[in-house]
């Protein structure tokens, strides 16, 4: 949205003017100067909060010593800046034209106060210049103290001047390589031949720009040695993380003026050789849009505990977040991580009792349940399950040959064959009904793997014939056959509940509501599980028998059992003591864990999208569920009235007026802002990771992680690099990244040194 000049007699707004528009100051005493300036009577009874958020002044209005330009984006205001310059006559021009900022008339005791006070201050200044005089020459000492002081507003030597042209040539080189991903170093150490020396990436682009006639670079290395260094790794690295920090300070930015958020941790990934947890952050911008983006990695630990200090460390003291306005966390993890990060969930739960634990959109509520499961049968199970679509992925000659096996396999049944087909070029590993579909699908699977493994006509490489002969081995083993059907039959009580949660926002509020009956039916099976487990164990051996798999115990179980170490037990037994009894006890578990009381409230007041309430009949208790978030309203007070009104609004519209169907729709109403106790309540039940980002324009963050890790190989990932990479649409202040490496690693005397 524009943003227009508070200013009476000022028409200027953001969209069509390159002026830079300044919001009203939070301190009251300095807000009130504005607010006096502007002689305008409508903004004296608004509170210094309102102000700052919904008035802004145009740079027209102050002195231009009260401007600070710190580079091409960003124009900021002097701490003690008060607007001066206003037209309070051109209206009287036109006297019968209606204006809504309305000049106060000032009467006569006024105007004279208002001189009297210019004439004070004038003096004031005028003497206190004069005392400044004064102790300067009795102590000229002082004086050149203070001008170390204040060394920011003297005028720069020519070789600070030269250096920061410098050092933006390099920050230059190192965004650029960032935005378009290329690795620091170059051609690797065997790579090269003896004797020879060989630039790195960097350097290589350092030289380049120099050839091409950049001056400030060739003055600075025409006299240093050919097989020097242009920059040293340790300056490389100190200005990256400028750039990191720099970038990543333009996003949360955003969120702190956003106020609340939530945080959400993608899989473990690999960088460099060292395992790092991706952080993103929800909000909802000045735009009313809900955004998900990537904001930086946190090293991972192997103790929970110390996991959890440093992720809250970093969040609050590195990153500047203030959790008390977290509203929402989520952790999307592989196999045998899920358990420390409940840790670090819990830890900060403890804290901030808002910052609720739940499901995060983007994951399939049974692959997530799969996930978290302490077994490691399961974990294996998993694993094997996305290194096979991975394998059929490689190669669309891959996916034919798959195609023509369901082809006959699924003659009889042509449509679900058809259906399979479309399946298999998806990533279907991540959907709800993943292990029904893998049962469908193993023998096709198993007949398409041992075909390309014993193929005699040279087909397939080596490397493809060699990988599909260990994956033919892992799906034919008895172990991963009965782990996925009991997976399947398990999951099966929460398929619906979770596609639901992952549906409009009608199906979300209604999935909260049957979230009993699926815990009923869980507990019955964990009462009979002997009778479930029978049935899910003869299952699994017809499975096996239709693929000629032995039923047999997994080989660690049978060796213990020759040695008298483990009781004799036959295969049913085994693997319901093992498997299905321990699979539904964390599966009850997990969910009231996710499922908490808070959690549900939060999903309950999503009756307050006018769609769902009209589904509701309009009788609806939102005020009930709402007072978790009872300090996050602008005016608690009013809320019940409030609520009548946007009730009564929605019952009584028109008949052309459909009702929004999402939050996205309502925080995007026109009237929104005469419900700013609702407008509250929505904008934090939408950052909530449980609710899916309406528009795709901005959940840009996760798609661009997920393609910086699948474009680059481990050794040449940096986590610095990889935030550039991830937000290179962002503005970057190339000034701000010079000063404040200046700042940071050279004094006046001593410039940087190129090793």
């Amino acid at each position: 949205m524009p943003n227009f000049c508070a200013a009476p007699n000022c028409t200027r707004k953001s969209t069509q003017s390159d002026l830079a528009f300044f919001r009203f100051p939070r301190d009251p005493a300095r807000c009130q100067k504005w607010v006096e300036n502007c002689r305008r009577a409508d903004l004296e009874d608004k509170t210094p909060d309102q102000l700052n958020k919904h008035y802004r002044l145009c740079a027209k209005h102050f002195e231009t010593s009260m401007i600070c330009r710190t580079s091409p984006y960003r124009t900021v205001l002097r701490d003690n800046a008060i607007p001066t310059i206003f037209d309070l006559t051109s209206h009287l021009n036109n006297p019968h034209s209606r204006h809504r900022k309305r000049i106060k008339e000032l009467s006569e005791d006024e105007i004279r106060t208002l001189k009297q006070k210019k004439i004070d201050e004038t003096s004031e200044q005028e003497q206190k210049h004069k005392e400044t005089n004064n102790s300067n020459a009795q102590n000229p000492s002082a004086e050149e103290g203070g001008e170390e002081q204040d060394e920011d507003i003297l005028p720069l030597t020519l070789e600070e001047k030269e250096n920061k042209e410098y050092l933006k040539s390099l920050f230059e080189i190192l965004i650029l390589m960032g935005k378009q991903n290329i690795p620091l170093d170059g051609h690797e150490a065997d790579e090269i031949p003896e004797g020879l020396f060989t630039p790195d990436n960097f350097q290589a682009l350092l030289e380049c720009r120099i050839n091409s006639g950049e001056e400030v670079l060739r003055k600075r290395f025409e006299t240093t040695a050919v097989n020097t260094l242009f920059c040293s790794k340790i300056q490389q690295r100190q200005m990256l993380e400028i750039c990191e920090s720099c970038i990543r300070e333009e996003t949360l930015r955003e969120v702190r003026d956003s106020h609340f958020f939530s945080l959400i941790t993608d899989d473990v990934v690999d960088i460099a050789g060292e395992e790092h947890l991706p952080v993103l952050v929800r909000f909802v911008d000045e735009s009313h849009n809900l955004r998900e983006e990537f904001v930086g990695f946190l090293p991972y630990e192997a103790d929970a505990e110390i996991l959890a200090v440093k992720f809250h460390t970093t969040i609050t003291e590195k990153w500047g977040l203030n959790m008390e306005y977290c509203r929402g966390q989520a952790y999307i993890v592989s196999s045998g991580f899920s358990s420390k990060m409940k840790v670090v969930a819990c830890r900060l739960l403890e804290k901030y009792p808002q910052a609720i634990y739940t499901l995060c959109s983007s994951c399939a509520l049974n692959m997530w349940l799969a996930k978290s499961v302490p077994v490691m049968g399961v974990s294996v199970a998993l694993g094997t399950i996305e290194e096979v679509c991975s394998f059929f992925h490689r190669s669309p000659q891959l996916l034919l040959e798959l195609d023509n096996v369901i082809s006959v396999l699924f003659q009889n049944s042509e449509e679900r064959g058809k259906e399979l087909k479309e399946i298999c070029h998806s990533q279907w590993t991540g959907r709800h009904d993943a292990f029904e579909i893998l049962v469908d699908l193993l023998q096709a699977l198993v007949l398409c793997l041992d075909g390309i493994n014993s193929d005699t006509t040279i087909r397939w490489n080596n490397c493809i014939a060699g990988r599909a002969f260990v994956l033919c081995s892992a799906v034919t083993d008895f172990d991963f056959i009965v782990t996925i059907v009991v997976l399947k039959n398990v999951l099966s009580f929460t398929r619906a509940f979770g596609k639901n949660l992952q549906g409009q926002t009608s199906d979300v509020f209604f999935a909260a509501s049957s979230l009993t009956a699926v815990l009923h039916s869980l507990n019955e099976v964990m009462e009979n599980i002997e009778v479930y487990h029978e049935f899910w164990f003869e299952e699994a051996t017809n499975l096996a028998a239709k693929l000629d798999i032995q039923m047999k115990l997994p080989g660690k179980f049978r060796r213990a059992q020759q040695s008298n170490l483990e009781p004799q037990l036959t295969s049913e037994s085994y693997y319901k003591e093992t498997l299905s009894v321990p699979t539904v006890e964390h599966i009850i578990q997990e969910l009231k864990d996710i499922f908490s009381e808070q959690h549900l409230k939060a999903l309950k007041c999503l009756s307050l999208v006018p769609s769902v309430m009209g589904q509701l009949k309009f009788n609806t208790s939102e005020e009930h569920h709402a007072d978790m978030y009872r300090s996050d309203l602008p005016n608690p007070d009013t809320l019940s009235a409030e609520l009548h009104c946007w009730r009564i609004k929605w019952k009584h519209r028109g008949k052309d007026i459909e009702l929004p169907s999402t939050i996205y729709e309502a925080l995007h109403l026109p009237d929104i802002k005469f419900f700013p106790n609702v407008y509250a309540l929505l904008k934090v039940l939408c950052i909530l990771p449980v609710m899916k980002v309406e528009n795709e324009r901005y959940e840009n963050g996760r798609k661009r992680l997920k393609a910086y890790l699948r474009n680059t190989l481990t050794d040449q990932r940096s986590s610095n690099l990889a935030l550039l990479n991830i937000n290179f649409d962002i503005k970057h202040d190339l000034d701000l990244m010079v000063d404040t490496y200046i700042k940071l690693y050279t004094t006046k005397s001593e410039l940087p040194t190129d090793n």
